[in-house]
């Protein structure tokens, strides 16, 4: 049928039908279309109302606007400021030193953010470039860009399927669409409508979807939807909805710029008022306020957040994961929930056998994947294969055109060829039957391709002067072409109870969500004959196996207190098998995609806290479970390979992509891939991230804690009429000594070593809980009492102003390097790996030798202000600092005993 000149209006995108429930003929007629395919003209009509076959990406910001954006941050204008004030106070170095840093901070976030997104042009990228199209009934070649609905397009093996389409003729035609459903085997097509609106994107198997491939057989298809109207339009979509969100890192420290920078300005003023009201000159008060207000900024942060962050990206590359944005670092130590896709990643993605039943014996079959090894086990102990065994692996390894091999550039073996094939061979394999030498003893002479109307494959071999054919597929279909059974005795007669026995049994296997194939043989075998009168020989149950490395990592997780939930686009009953086998489904349970359906967004946030597996599960529905999981307070990490994945993977406050399995798409949108698919590798990263947030607290803990102490210290002495006990040159110092080297030595502080069996911080409480807040004041608050006890004590003992000064100078400074071993923990003693920071140890030797050249050596008494002391005046200093690590031990105690609140 030729369409008319001018054919009717096509069906809106939303009152288009489910196209799969519609017969082929009425696609056809709704789509004014005929098996003969679209007029040139006609097609050029509709590519002008419709649009172009391809993705529509939004325009990037500009790098200027990428680098401007860097500077819309509190804490970066703080720190500019501190730059010029230093310079007008002729504070050259360390205005310099806070111009390279801030400098580093703002040209790291730009090259971070000018990575544009990819994910959308990785998409482009996915579509076939062109596509075999009917015109005018001509068979041409088109470019893809130019197809509209009613296009008639042909499919063949290795094609890519160049838009949504509803399948008019399938032979022998498989696609793989795992980057688009995650479903882990290719799936076999046929033309029969469905009978469902709702149907998993999974099950339409009378549809070929833009972007996937073509791996067997031959197809005719109408299109009836592109661009992006198509399956991976709408995710392109769901991206831009995705938007980009701060972390909870980035959260806590814009906070902490803006509380500082209300804090220096409050200084400023009260500093100023207490000290004109005493009379002091107005520009000398200015002066001092202001170098008091740079000394509470803390210059080094950026620096060391940077340097925190980069060097546990670099340890985890040496633990298998790739990090895209420096923030996700941290991001992964607050994860409380990982939502991990199964194929792959929980699982090897290698089909293997499990459970054979052959004869009178049920076989288990050890070992995973493709590599050869695993024992055969017969009552749960290793046992030999015995003849019928062998026949039937013999059998299974003959029938397949899939073959196994070590690849020893990846030091693995790998498979060429269909999975399902593959774990038959590997199973032969695992009994001493090679498949290279039974193809060689056993030559292949016909065969019977599969086809999905006959489920079953047919090959005949010469063997030993005879010709035997040997078949797999369909325990039903191939029972139905058997008259005999094997078992221990041999051959006998399959009579109808036997028949139903083995159906029951392979109903068993399926309900353990294994994949059953049955195998039979018949000798003196044709090509005509080959199918009917055979041998059954067994039933072979396979399954991608869970990692064996998989569980223990979510054991890790359990005690961490972080849920781990698996998404996956297979059957309910395969996620469910697997998810037992992992240990997710203790309490937990299993939702599929039209269940998700039914629920509105308020019961799904309700209900999301106790399903531990989604099934058959859309694009849609993971970006929907991610946002129902966001929405209850969770730091949510969200793995996956496929472009299905992709809009999850940004949404999620940590998107992990799979380095070896994963699409470009996939990749570009999360912040993290694994270099290995491994689930195990996320706990290692979870781990590196708790520790980075961690060393993070510590600094802001010494921080802050030694700011503090400096400005009860100078307030006091206000307050109380006191002269200065600082110069505004010694308050410069000690705020770079103490932001300098130990700050950045706790940057690189190792982890503690019970980090993994915390509960994960809550996000929405930030960095200063209740602990943390305890023992900054309480190291604040000792500092300034016992230097400002210290300042008056020199005082009245009638030493100078200058030795008071000097005196209280040095033990300002070595308070606060007594505080950065304090610190290192916020619940732990200061004596536990007291010397396992090396760098810690090497900053501070080096600080004291500053401290000694500053004091001591008349050639920088003049700079800083500061005069000669007695070896008695430095024991003095020493044991008034000392003082502070006895207290802070007592704030840990009550830590650990949970009088100060809960950490995290």
């Amino acid at each position: 049928m030729r369409p008319k000149a001018r054919s009717p209006a096509l069906p809106s995108e939303s009152a288009a039908p489910s196209w799969h429930t519609l017969a082929a003929e009425r696609v056809l007629t709704e789509l004014a279309s005929g098996h003969e395919g679209l007029s040139n003209a006609e097609a050029e009509r509709r590519l002008k109302a419709h649009g172009a076959n391809e993705l529509r990406t939004a325009a990037g910001a500009s790098a200027w606007r990428h680098l401007l954006r860097q500077f819309a941050n509190v804490l970066i204008v703080i720190l500019l400021i501190a730059t010029a004030i230093s310079a007008w106070l002729g504070h050259t170095l360390e205005a310099v030193a806070i111009a390279v840093i801030v400098l580093f901070a703002v040209l790291l976030g730009f090259f971070q953010e000018f990575r544009a997104e990819k994910a959308m042009e990785a998409l482009r990228k996915m579509a076939a470039p062109n596509a075999t199209v009917l015109r005018d009934g001509q068979e041409i070649l088109a470019p893809a860009r130019q197809l509209v609905p009613g296009d008639i397009v042909l499919l063949h093996a290795g094609d890519k399927v160049p838009a949504d389409c509803r399948l008019l003729e399938a032979v022998n035609l498989e696609a793989e669409e795992a980057a688009l459903t995650g479903e882990s085997v290719p799936v076999a097509k046929s033309t029969a409508p469905l009978g469902h609106a709702k149907t998993p994107l999974g099950d339409r198997v009378n549809m070929a979807f833009g972007g996937t491939s073509v791996t067997q057989g031959r197809g005719r298809a109408v299109v009836v939807s592109t661009g992006m109207d198509s399956e991976f339009g709408r995710i392109v979509t769901l991206l831009k909805d995705a938007a980009p969100h701060k972390t909870p890192l980035q959260q806590n420290l814009d906070k902490v710029g803006g509380n500082l920078a209300v804090a220096a300005l409050l200084i400023v003023a009260v500093i100023m008022a207490a000290g004109v009201w005493r009379g002091e000159p107005v520009i000398d008060m200015l002066i001092f306020s202001i170098a008091l207000a740079v000394a509470v900024v803390p210059e080094a942060l950026p620096a060391v957040v940077t340097i925190s962050l980069s060097i546990g990206a670099q340890r985890m590359i040496r633990r298998n994961a790739l990090i895209r944005q420096l923030p996700a670092v941290e991001t992964l130590g607050g994860t409380s929930v990982i939502c991990s896709d199964k194929t792959g990643t929980l699982t090897k993605d290698e089909m293997t056998v499990r459970r054979i039943v052959c004869g009178d014996s049920d076989w288990d079959v050890g070992g995973a994947g493709y590599a050869p090894s695993g024992a055969f086990l017969r009552d749960n102990k290793p046992t030999a294969a015995d003849a019928p065994l062998k026949r039937l692996l013999q059998a299974g390894a003959l029938a397949a055109d899939a073959e196994i091999f070590y690849d020893d550039s990846e030091k693995r073996w790998r498979l060429k060829g269909d999975p399902t094939e593959g774990a038959l061979v590997c199973a032969a394999a695992k009994a001493g039957l090679a498949k290279a030498d039974l193809g060689e003893r056993f030559p292949r002479v016909g065969e019977i391709p599969f086809s999905s109307e006959s489920k079953r494959m047919t090959t005949l071999h010469r063997v030993d002067g005879d010709v035997v054919a040997y078949a797999k597929g369909a325990p039903e279909v191939i029972l139905a072409g058997c008259a005999a059974r094997l078992d221990s005795q041999g051959a006998i007669a399959l009579d109808a109870e036997s028949h139903e026995n083995i159906l029951r049994q392979a109903a068993i296997m399926a309900g353990q969500a294994l994949r059953v194939l049955a195998v039979a043989q018949k000798s003196d075998a044709s090509l005509e004959n080959a199918e009917r009168d055979m041998l059954f020989l067994g039933l072979v149950g396979m399954i991608d196996p869970p990692r064996p490395e998989a569980r223990e990592a979510i054991k890790t997780c359990h005690r961490a207190g972080i849920k781990v939930v698996m998404i996956t686009g297979d059957h309910p009953h395969t996620a469910q098998a697997v998810a037992r086998e992992l240990g997710l489904l203790d309490n937990g349970r299993v939702v599929g995609g039209a269940q998700l359906d039914a629920m509105d967004d308020a019961q799904l946030a309700r209900e999301v806290e106790s399903i531990d597996v989604y099934a058959r599960v859309s694009p849609s529905h993971k970006l929907r479970v991610v946002k129902a999981l966001q929405r209850n307070g969770h730091v949510t990490a969200m793995t996956g390979d496929g472009v299905n994945d992709a809009p999850a993977l940004k949404q999620a406050d940590i998107g992990i992509a799979m380095g070896i399995s994963g699409t470009e798409v996939s990749r570009e949108a999360a912040a993290m891939t694994l270099t290995d698919d491994n689930f195990a590798s996320i706990v290692a990263a979870v781990e590196e991230g708790r520790a980075i947030f961690g060393n993070i607290k510590k600094y802001l803990m010494y921080l802050l804690s030694s700011n503090l102490g400096e400005i009860g210290l100078m307030g006091g002495a206000a307050l109380m009429g006191l002269p200065m006990p600082l110069s505004a040159v010694q308050i410069l110092y000690v705020n770079l000594a103490t932001d300098g080297l130990p700050a950045l030595a706790l940057a690189v502080d190792p982890a503690e070593t019970d980090l993994m069996r915390r509960r994960p911080r809550d996000a929405r409480r930030g960095i200063f809980t209740s602990p943390v807040v305890g023992l900054m004041v309480a190291g604040g608050i000792w500092s300034a009492l016992v230097n400002l006890c210290l300042f008056i004590g020199c005082l009245q003992s009638g030493r100078s102003v200058e030795q008071a000064m000097s005196m209280t100078f040095v033990a300002l400074v070595l308070i606060q390097l007594f505080k950065a071993y304090n610190f290192r923990s916020d619940r732990h003693s200061v004596f536990r790996g007291l010397f396992s920071n090396r760098w810690l140890l090497l900053a501070v030797s080096w600080e004291l030798i500053w401290l000694w050249l500053v004091v001591e050596p008349p050639w920088l008494q003049p700079l800083f202000g500061t005069v000669a002391l007695s070896l008695e005046d430095w024991l003095v200093a020493g044991a008034v600092a000392a003082s502070i690590s006895p207290l802070l031990e007592l704030v840990k105690i009550a830590v650990r005993r949970g009088w100060l609140g809960q950490d995290g």
